[in-house]
């Protein structure tokens, strides 16, 4: 089911990729964290995540799991 972001219109299949996303909140996939927002961080991962998203600010471990990723410095 995609996702709207209730701000600028933009559209995703997950809600963690949207600035405001509309709709259900999601389950992390990686720490199990039910009803989490779009700003969750796990904090077990918190200290191996390497990439942002130039696009939508999410932070991830791999490039695949963002939109336009760029490394951390």
């Amino acid at each position: 089911m995609p996702y709207t972001c209730k701000n600028c219109g933009a559209v995703a299949n997950e809600p963690g990729h949207l600035c405001n996303p509309c709709g259900d909140k999601a389950k992390c996939r990686f720490c199990g964290s039910p009803d989490v927002g779009v700003g969750h961080m796990c904090t077990d991962k918190l200290a191996a995540m390497k990439f942002v998203c130039e696009g939508c600010g999410r932070v991830a471990m791999e490039t695949e799991h963002l939109c336009k990723p760029k490394a951390i410095s």
